[in-house]
């Protein structure tokens, strides 16, 4: 398999290929690709970028063959400024269909079926310089304001290494003498704590992936949902720079739980998520080293220094995660770290998708294509837990300010979004835009979500007219239950 098109397969041994809208094929039947990254419709070849990027080698080399517009335009403060310094790896044509990897250079089990990045990614306009977004980054540069930021990304530095102290003190306690921890108490920390240093890996997956931020990004598995590894991909390079659009993945990660009968959806979830950290997630990330090594550690990460952090915490993660289960099993007090983990999972299952409305469909929302930022504040909600948004920053995994958060993804730390959101409210109302009220987790988004995700009808059912009875005992239904469950112990059907 040649470098160009080592990446055309998902981990899942699917092929990517999406509907044919002229694309040539390659001799091993994949898509033809050039070494090629798409800006606002011309063809740049990056390679020699990779490992000079400030932002750090992954987000160069994770995008080639797609349509970086947006990625460039959202993720920098003067993207007009970056637009010239490409400008010196232009390949002085205009960007073909061969130069776009059908599927995002992603597992195909991410996307709708008949998704096509060529067609399906959508364009905005970052040139405007009297659009909101230009609006937003040019009084963050104020002296004042800037400082802020700065103290306020230290205080959430701190306080993100107080909360990991405090997850190792709790296990311990719990370890050495239950009756320093008693179960219910441990349960509620171990919640709390696995949510707020979700939120710390989140952040950590916004920074330069650079240095020790390489490792930090894990701490984004720490409520179980996901695989970091990959999710730094597909939340900060598809989801944030395409909210609620064909390509952002994280509407449909979210779903696949649709495909189970309903009154099987916790249980199988369950061990499917179960699956993932004893075995599944170690797997993954066993056939993404694969996959590296076929594109190449150049393509990828510009070097193995580059890349070598990144996979010391991911696969240190895995470990950490089985390792405590092991310990729990040792130590006789298995059903401890089984009830945290399902209270966990689920509770954080919710939360990461309680920000958006995931449960509209992608044809019935109307994006602002104009104004990147109106557009993101309009798909965007913040969200509240306690009250308190300091706190909440934590317990939501990252989203209490999470319509600053998506204008400007670049930003630091949850504290550093905080300090800003009143800047962005007083410059989307001279747009006027609606700046909707914070919503509450348990009143506002948990009922709702519980109503589509736990209690509709499963998509077999729903495609076929089945009865309660058929949707449950058909052999069609058990089946997917059974490969479900087998997909969670190999690492395949969600994130």
């Amino acid at each position: 398999m040649s470098a160009d098109n080592a990446a055309t397969t998902g981990v899942d041994g699917e092929s990517d290929i999406g509907p044919d809208l002229g694309r040539r094929a390659a001799p091993d039947g994949g898509p033809q690709l050039s070494n090629v990254w798409v800006y606002n419709g011309r063809a740049y070849d990056l390679t020699d970028w990779i490992s000079k990027h400030p932002g750090g080698e992954f987000f160069i080399g994770r995008t080639k063959n797609r349509d970086i517009t947006s990625i460039i335009g959202a993720y920098h403060r003067d993207p007009e400024r970056i637009g010239r310094m490409i400008e010196r790896f232009a390949l002085d044509r205009d960007a073909v269909i061969e130069d776009v990897h059908p599927k995002a250079n992603a597992p195909a089990f991410l996307f709708d079926k008949d998704f096509d990045s060529w067609r399906d990614t959508p364009h905005y306009d970052f040139s405007q310089s009297t659009d909101l977004l230009h609006a937003v980054k040019g009084r963050l540069s104020e002296p004042t304001m800037a400082a802020k930021i700065k103290r306020m990304d230290r205080i959430f530095d701190a306080v993100a290494i107080t909360l990991f102290i405090a997850y190792f003190a709790v296990m311990g306690l719990r370890l050495y003498d239950t009756s320093w921890m008693p179960l219910p108490a441990f349960v509620l920390a171990m919640v709390l704590l696995r949510s707020s240093l979700a939120g710390v890996g989140h952040y950590a997956i916004h920074r330069a992936q650079k240095g020790f931020t390489k490792i930090a990004v894990n701490a984004f598995d720490m409520n179980y949902v996901a695989l970091s590894f990959v999710t730094a991909d597909g939340h900060a390079l598809l989801h944030h720079p395409h909210t609620q659009s064909d390509v952002d993945i994280k509407k449909n990660v979210f779903t696949f739980m649709m495909d189970l009968p309903r009154l099987y959806r916790v249980p199988i979830h369950t061990l499917h998520k179960f699956g993932h950290t004893v075995t599944g997630m170690t797997i993954r990330l066993l056939e993404i080293c694969k996959l590296t090594r076929q594109v190449g550690i150049a393509d990828m990460y510009g070097s193995w220094k580059g890349g070598l952090p990144h996979f010391i915490g991911s696969f240190g993660m895995r470990f950490l995660l089985l390792g405590e289960m092991i310990v729990f099993i040792v130590a006789g007090d298995f059903w401890a770290w089984l009830l945290q983990f399902v209270v966990t999972m689920w509770v954080s299952t919710f939360l990461v998708v309680a920000s958006h409305d995931f449960e509209i469909d992608t044809d019935e929302i109307e994006a602002n294509t104009d104004d990147w930022a109106v557009n993101q504040v309009e798909q965007a909600y913040d969200l509240k837990v306690v009250g308190n948004r300091y706190v909440d920053c934590f317990l939501s995994a990252g989203l209490s300010s999470h319509r600053v958060h998506h204008v400007l993804p670049f930003q630091r730390s949850g504290f550093s979004n905080i300090a800003t959101e009143d800047l962005l409210r007083e410059e989307a109302a001279k747009f006027g835009v609606e700046w909707e009220k914070s919503k509450w987790f348990l009143t506002d988004r948990f009922p709702k979500q519980l109503s589509t995700y736990l209690g509709a009808k499963s998509r077999t059912a729903v495609e076929n007219d089945w009865g309660f009875f058929r949707e449950h005992f058909s052999p069609t239904a058990l089946k997917t239950c059974g490969e479900y469950t087998v997909k969670g112990f190999t690492g395949i059907g969600t994130v």
